[in-house]
């Protein structure tokens, strides 16, 4: 492979480039070939910083049980809550997508744990953006940070961040973000089988 960093696109031209696909969701990467995924956007004043409440919460309103735990993503609050199956609590902060049309909301689960995720662009995102590379592998370079966790809907997951600005705001393209310590943690208690909320 490649080393595209050392050619004349850049971390920052890739990350701008993206603003152009504001209009259009972007899709994350299939569970079944690897071959496409979500591109978090460059940040701008059109962001909003998450100015509600951050709070605990309680898990019986949303689960029946804690079968393999529980994972309730409140997209308004921009906070991730995960009940291990033993009730244990933790609360992160994260990044979710940008616009309601790139929102997705209801129940499913992690079918898939990726513990070093690599990126490749949809043959849409290439034809609107040629310069953007065919493959970026895991690294610091990577939208996707140092782990993924692949969810029920095809293109959707939970995954890190190496841009931590990105962190309790509306930035992503379809897909809930942490920070990479953040995702770590959780990529290491949460299995295949997780339910998964988005509210």
């Amino acid at each position: 492979m490649a080393d595209w960093s050392h050619k004349s696109l850049g971390r920052r031209a890739f990350l701008a480039g993206t603003a152009a696909a504001l209009a259009t969701p972007a899709l994350a990467q299939n569970v079944n070939d690897g071959s496409t995924t979500e591109v978090e956007r460059e940040l701008n004043t059109s962001v909003r910083r998450n100015v509600s409440s951050f709070r605990t919460l309680d898990w019986q309103p949303y689960f029946s049980s804690l079968t393999k735990g529980a994972i309730l993503v409140d997209i308004s609050s921009r906070a991730l809550h995960y009940w291990e199956e033993t009730g244990q609590y933790h609360l992160y902060p994260c990044s979710v997508p940008l616009t309601e049309d790139l929102t997705r909301r209801g129940r499913t689960a992690i079918v898939l744990k990726d513990p070093t995720p690599s990126w490749r662009p949809t043959p849409a995102m290439k034809v609107r953006n040629p310069e953007w590379p065919d493959f970026v592998g895991p690294g610091p370079d990577n939208p996707l940070g140092t782990r993924a966790m692949h969810l029920g809907w095809t293109y959707y997951r939970i995954h890190g961040t190496h841009d931590t600005r990105k962190i309790g705001r509306r930035s992503s393209n379809g897909c809930i973000g942490l920070y990479n310590e953040h995702i770590e943690q959780l990529y290491e208690m949460a299995q295949v089988g997780t339910q998964v909320l988005l509210i």
